[in-house]
Protein backbone atom coordinates (compact mmCIF):
# COMPACT_ATOMS: atom_id res chain seq x y z
CA UNK A 1 0.00 0.00 0.00
CA UNK A 2 1.17 3.30 -0.65
CA UNK A 3 0.96 5.65 2.20
CA UNK A 4 2.01 9.12 3.92
CA UNK A 5 2.89 9.66 6.87
CA UNK A 6 1.20 13.70 8.18
CA UNK A 7 2.70 14.74 11.97
CA UNK A 8 4.42 18.28 12.98
CA UNK A 9 6.77 17.05 15.56
CA UNK A 10 10.06 15.33 14.01
CA UNK A 11 10.08 12.64 16.04
CA UNK A 12 6.83 11.21 16.19
CA UNK A 13 7.53 11.55 12.08
CA UNK A 14 10.39 9.92 11.96
CA UNK A 15 9.35 6.60 13.68
CA UNK A 16 6.34 6.19 11.85
CA UNK A 17 8.45 6.26 9.01
CA UNK A 18 10.92 3.76 10.29
CA UNK A 19 7.79 1.57 10.86
CA UNK A 20 6.42 2.10 7.08
CA UNK A 21 10.04 1.15 6.02
CA UNK A 22 10.23 -2.02 8.45
CA UNK A 23 6.54 -3.25 6.75
CA UNK A 24 6.64 -5.57 3.94
CA UNK A 25 3.31 -4.42 2.53
CA UNK A 26 3.77 -0.37 3.18
CA UNK A 27 5.39 2.18 -0.08
CA UNK A 28 6.57 5.28 1.75
CA UNK A 29 5.78 7.70 -0.81
CA UNK A 30 6.73 10.91 1.61
CA UNK A 31 6.15 12.48 4.77
CA UNK A 32 4.56 16.03 5.62
CA UNK A 33 4.68 18.38 8.80
CA UNK A 34 1.75 19.69 8.60
CA UNK A 35 -2.33 18.85 7.47
CA UNK A 36 -2.13 21.20 4.39
CA UNK A 37 0.59 20.03 2.94
CA UNK A 38 -0.58 16.77 2.86
CA UNK A 39 -3.86 17.57 0.97
CA UNK A 40 -1.84 19.18 -1.59
CA UNK A 41 -0.03 16.02 -2.04
CA UNK A 42 -3.57 13.83 -2.01
CA UNK A 43 -4.46 16.05 -4.63
CA UNK A 44 -1.72 15.87 -6.97
CA UNK A 45 -1.26 12.20 -6.94
CA UNK A 46 -4.92 11.93 -7.74
CA UNK A 47 -4.55 14.27 -10.48
CA UNK A 48 -1.17 12.30 -11.74
CA UNK A 49 -3.87 8.82 -11.39
CA UNK A 50 -1.56 7.92 -8.65
CA UNK A 51 -3.64 8.44 -5.95
CA UNK A 52 -2.64 7.07 -1.88
CA UNK A 53 -3.81 4.28 -0.52
CA UNK A 54 -3.19 5.03 3.22
CA UNK A 55 -2.82 7.70 5.48
CA UNK A 56 -0.99 8.41 8.96
CA UNK A 57 -2.25 11.17 10.23
CA UNK A 58 -1.19 13.46 13.64
CA UNK A 59 -4.73 14.57 14.74
CA UNK A 60 -3.33 18.15 16.60
CA UNK A 61 -0.97 19.93 14.17
CA UNK A 62 -1.48 23.78 13.06
CA UNK A 63 -3.92 25.17 10.60
CA UNK A 64 -6.02 22.20 10.27
CA UNK A 65 -5.83 19.04 12.28
CA UNK A 66 -5.95 15.48 11.51
CA UNK A 67 -9.85 14.78 11.66
CA UNK A 68 -10.29 17.96 9.50
CA UNK A 69 -8.20 16.70 6.82
CA UNK A 70 -9.59 12.65 6.73
CA UNK A 71 -13.09 14.42 6.43
CA UNK A 72 -11.61 17.12 3.90
CA UNK A 73 -10.13 14.60 1.42
CA UNK A 74 -13.25 12.49 0.36
CA UNK A 75 -13.25 10.28 -3.01
CA UNK A 76 -11.19 10.99 -5.97
CA UNK A 77 -12.98 10.93 -9.26
CA UNK A 78 -12.88 7.24 -9.08
CA UNK A 79 -14.37 6.71 -5.95
CA UNK A 80 -11.10 6.38 -4.47
CA UNK A 81 -10.56 7.35 -0.96
CA UNK A 82 -7.34 6.74 1.24
CA UNK A 83 -7.35 4.69 4.46
CA UNK A 84 -6.51 6.96 7.09
CA UNK A 85 -4.90 5.73 10.50
CA UNK A 86 -5.06 8.24 13.28
CA UNK A 87 -2.07 9.00 15.49
CA UNK A 88 -2.73 11.10 18.89
CA UNK A 89 -1.46 11.27 22.04
CA UNK A 90 -5.17 11.67 23.84
CA UNK A 91 -7.62 8.61 24.03
CA UNK A 92 -10.35 11.15 23.60
CA UNK A 93 -9.93 11.51 20.28
CA UNK A 94 -10.97 7.66 19.50
CA UNK A 95 -14.93 8.71 19.28
CA UNK A 96 -14.66 11.42 16.67
CA UNK A 97 -11.80 8.98 14.82
CA UNK A 98 -14.38 6.67 14.15
CA UNK A 99 -17.09 9.27 13.12
CA UNK A 100 -15.11 9.89 10.18
CA UNK A 101 -15.01 6.52 9.91
CA UNK A 102 -10.93 6.16 9.92
CA UNK A 103 -9.53 2.72 9.83
CA UNK A 104 -7.53 2.87 13.01
CA UNK A 105 -5.85 4.96 15.61
CA UNK A 106 -2.50 4.55 17.63
CA UNK A 107 -1.85 6.50 20.74
CA UNK A 108 1.60 8.09 20.75
CA UNK A 109 4.25 6.44 20.89
CA UNK A 110 3.01 3.62 19.32
CA UNK A 111 4.87 0.10 19.58
CA UNK A 112 5.89 -1.36 15.94
CA UNK A 113 3.15 -4.86 17.16
CA UNK A 114 0.46 -2.06 17.53
CA UNK A 115 1.58 -0.24 14.46
CA UNK A 116 1.29 -3.86 12.43
CA UNK A 117 -2.22 -4.43 14.05
CA UNK A 118 -3.30 -1.31 12.18
CA UNK A 119 -1.66 -1.56 9.03
CA UNK A 120 -3.12 -5.45 9.19
CA UNK A 121 -7.03 -3.88 9.60
CA UNK A 122 -6.21 -1.49 6.53
CA UNK A 123 -4.81 -4.30 4.44
CA UNK A 124 -8.01 -6.51 5.38
CA UNK A 125 -9.99 -3.51 4.61
CA UNK A 126 -8.29 -3.37 1.09
CA UNK A 127 -8.64 -6.76 0.01
CA UNK A 128 -12.83 -6.64 0.72
CA UNK A 129 -13.18 -3.87 -1.56
CA UNK A 130 -13.39 -4.71 -5.39
CA UNK A 131 -10.19 -4.30 -6.87
CA UNK A 132 -8.53 -4.72 -10.74
CA UNK A 133 -7.49 -8.61 -10.90
CA UNK A 134 -3.95 -8.95 -9.78
CA UNK A 135 -1.48 -11.70 -10.77
CA UNK A 136 -2.21 -14.30 -8.29
CA UNK A 137 1.45 -16.28 -8.94
CA UNK A 138 3.23 -12.50 -8.21
CA UNK A 139 4.20 -11.14 -5.70
CA UNK A 140 6.74 -7.99 -4.52
CA UNK A 141 8.56 -7.69 -1.68
CA UNK A 142 10.90 -5.68 -0.11
CA UNK A 143 14.60 -7.96 0.56
CA UNK A 144 17.77 -6.21 0.18
CA UNK A 145 16.71 -2.71 0.19
CA UNK A 146 14.92 -3.31 -2.88
CA UNK A 147 11.53 -4.37 -4.46
CA UNK A 148 11.92 -7.78 -5.38
CA UNK A 149 9.50 -9.73 -7.76
CA UNK A 150 9.31 -12.75 -6.89
CA UNK A 151 7.16 -15.95 -8.94
CA UNK A 152 5.03 -17.97 -6.72
CA UNK A 153 4.89 -20.70 -8.75
CA UNK A 154 8.76 -21.22 -7.33
CA UNK A 155 8.62 -20.84 -3.85
CA UNK A 156 8.21 -24.09 -2.28
CA UNK A 157 7.71 -23.20 1.30
CA UNK A 158 7.48 -20.06 3.86
CA UNK A 159 9.04 -20.61 7.41
CA UNK A 160 8.59 -17.54 10.02
CA UNK A 161 11.87 -16.63 11.49
CA UNK A 162 10.84 -13.96 14.36
CA UNK A 163 9.75 -10.31 13.02
CA UNK A 164 10.47 -11.86 9.06
CA UNK A 165 9.30 -14.49 6.86
CA UNK A 166 11.59 -16.56 4.72
CA UNK A 167 10.95 -17.62 1.57
CA UNK A 168 12.73 -20.40 -0.20
CA UNK A 169 12.99 -21.55 -3.94
CA UNK A 170 15.37 -23.20 -5.64
CA UNK A 171 17.30 -20.56 -6.67
CA UNK A 172 18.09 -18.65 -3.24
CA UNK A 173 15.74 -17.58 -0.25
CA UNK A 174 14.67 -14.21 0.36
CA UNK A 175 14.10 -13.13 3.68
CA UNK A 176 11.09 -10.42 4.24
CA UNK A 177 10.43 -8.43 7.45
CA UNK A 178 6.28 -9.30 7.50
CA UNK A 179 4.34 -11.91 9.76
CA UNK A 180 2.70 -14.56 8.45
CA UNK A 181 -1.01 -13.56 9.50
CA UNK A 182 -0.50 -10.39 7.08
CA UNK A 183 1.30 -12.63 4.26
CA UNK A 184 -1.28 -15.46 4.63
CA UNK A 185 -4.16 -13.05 3.54
CA UNK A 186 -2.15 -12.03 0.64
CA UNK A 187 -0.97 -15.51 -0.85
CA UNK A 188 -3.14 -17.80 -3.35
CA UNK A 189 -5.14 -20.71 -2.88
CA UNK A 190 -1.67 -22.44 -3.74
CA UNK A 191 -0.48 -21.80 -0.43
CA UNK A 192 -1.56 -23.84 2.78
CA UNK A 193 -0.81 -23.27 6.39
CA UNK A 194 0.60 -26.28 7.86
CA UNK A 195 2.63 -24.83 10.98
CA UNK A 196 2.05 -21.52 13.35
CA UNK A 197 5.70 -21.07 11.16
CA UNK A 198 5.33 -23.03 7.65
CA UNK A 199 3.12 -22.04 4.77
CA UNK A 200 3.58 -24.96 2.05
CA UNK A 201 2.67 -24.47 -2.00
CA UNK A 202 0.24 -27.61 -2.23
CA UNK A 203 1.73 -28.64 -5.12
CA UNK A 204 5.19 -29.27 -3.45
CA UNK A 205 4.17 -31.26 -1.18
CA UNK A 206 5.30 -35.20 -1.14
CA UNK A 207 4.76 -37.43 1.72
CA UNK A 208 2.25 -36.56 4.59
CA UNK A 209 2.96 -38.22 7.71
CA UNK A 210 0.61 -37.78 11.19
CA UNK A 211 3.15 -34.66 11.98
CA UNK A 212 5.10 -33.83 9.51
CA UNK A 213 5.26 -33.90 5.99
CA UNK A 214 7.77 -33.82 2.90
CA UNK A 215 9.07 -30.89 0.49
CA UNK A 216 11.74 -32.01 -2.02
CA UNK A 217 14.23 -32.98 1.03
CA UNK A 218 12.91 -30.78 3.44
CA UNK A 219 10.87 -32.15 6.61
CA UNK A 220 8.47 -29.67 7.84
CA UNK A 221 6.35 -30.42 11.20
CA UNK A 222 2.47 -30.30 10.50
CA UNK A 223 0.32 -28.35 13.64
CA UNK A 224 -2.41 -30.70 15.44
CA UNK A 225 -4.51 -27.67 14.70
CA UNK A 226 -3.45 -27.65 10.73
CA UNK A 227 -4.04 -31.32 10.10
CA UNK A 228 -7.34 -31.59 9.45
CA UNK A 229 -7.60 -27.86 7.02
CA UNK A 230 -4.68 -29.51 4.97
CA UNK A 231 -6.14 -32.91 4.87
CA UNK A 232 -9.14 -31.38 3.34
CA UNK A 233 -7.13 -29.71 0.90
CA UNK A 234 -4.99 -32.46 -0.65
CA UNK A 235 -7.16 -35.08 -2.92
CA UNK A 236 -6.91 -38.08 -1.28
CA UNK A 237 -8.50 -41.29 -1.30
Amino acid sequence: MTCLVVDDDPIARALVERFVERHDALTLVGACEDAVEAANVVARRRAAEMPLELLFLDVEMPDMSGLELAEAIGAGPSGSRPQVILITSKEEYAREAFDVEVTDYLIKPPTYGRFVKAVERALARTEAAPSAPADPDTLFVKADGRLVRLDLREVAWIEAQKDYVLFHTEARDHLVHSTMKALEARLPDAFVRVHRSYLVRLDRIGDVEDSSLVVGRKVIPVGATYRGPLLERLNTL
